[in-house]
């Protein structure tokens, strides 16, 4: 595989960061995964980090190289990372229990799988265009369904951040799974949170991100959204690929590009942060209390390692 990846998670104007985002590659397959947390107190970034946790985890354990059903691997990881949630509520005797969205995607032979729960969001853009894009399981995009609001309506909508699927809630979370979807070289992938894509229309996001450097495209568009998102802006999170998996070698533009070919058998390289250890996920939490939700976060996840 050959690819650039750029990641980052913002604060915006809120006490705490709740966004959790993370990607993993081995020589043959690569896993992204983002999570928008929804909770009092730490709950929220909690519950998101069991998401992206479980997820990765998962993935390093399955991926030798490849994951031998990636449709399957992210539907059955999802509901774990979900009971796991539950498991930690329960434990706590929490009367409504953490909450987060996910959307997750793994890439194998130039092919796509992705999954989703809630409204943060997967696009691919081909040619300045959105490809895809998944569907917000959200109020407003009901609404917009039954013609009741447009989609320019939907962004200042006051039901805006009602969702009606996610990982920890008291239902079972509607899953929705993608088709297997080819890549070409210069397809750009993008998972982000509704802090982001929420300021946006698709075709300005694209736009923005369709650009050669990656690398710098991504932090002017960040950049742009701190400038918008005014003293109520929400967290916002996003993770770009942009696939170069080509016999050609293209003109690096200054690029990081990552080449995984010579990544030996049963090797991973992961970027995800721990609980409490990246000062962008502000938190008001004492020291203690990070290591206890460190530990609980563990014990969550752990009866679901298998």
């Amino acid at each position: 595989m050959k690819f650039t990846i750029y990641q980052e998670s913002r604060l915006g104007k809120r006490k705490n960061n709740e966004d959790r985002l993370a990607h993993c590659y081995s020589r043959d397959a690569l896993l992204l995964v983002i999570a928008d947390g929804m909770g009092g107190h730490y709950y929220g970034e909690i519950a998101a980090q069991i998401a992206v946790q479980c997820i990765t985890e998962s993935f390093q354990r399955e991926a030798n190289s490849k994951i031998s059903d990636p449709l399957s691997f992210i539907n059955r990881t999802m509901i774990n990372a979900h009971r796991a949630i539950f498991d930690f509520a329960s434990a706590h005797k929490l009367s409504d229990s953490p909450r987060t969205t996910c959307v997750a995607c793994v890439i194998q032979d130039n092919i796509a799988y992705w999954a989703h729960v809630g409204d943060s969001r997967l696009y691919i853009i081909r040619g300045g265009k959105v490809l895809a894009r998944t569907r917000d399981h959200s109020r407003v995009q009901l609404m917009i369904d039954h013609g009741m609001i447009t989609p320019a309506q939907a962004l200042s909508h006051p039901d805006r951040n009602k969702i009606y699927s996610c990982l920890g809630g008291l239902q079972d979370p509607k899953i929705e799974l993608s088709r297997k979807t080819p890549l070409e070289v210069g397809d750009v992938m993008a998972l982000c949170t509704d802090g982001l894509w929420g300021l946006f229309p698709d075709e300005m996001l694209a736009a923005a991100l369709v650009r050669d450097n990656l690398m710098k495209a991504v932090p002017d568009l960040m950049e742009k959204a701190e400038a918008s998102g005014g003293q109520n802006a929400d967290n916002f999170s996003v993770i770009a690929v942009r696939w170069e998996d080509n016999y050609i070698e293209p003109e690096s533009h200054g690029l990081s590009t990552i080449h995984t070919h010579t990544m030996p058998l049963g090797a991973f390289t992961t970027r995800l942060d721990q609980f409490g250890s990246n000062p962008k996920y502000k938190t008001e939490l004492t020291d203690e209390e990070i290591e206890r939700a460190i530990e609980e976060i563990r014990s969550a996840i752990q009866k679901y390692s298998k």
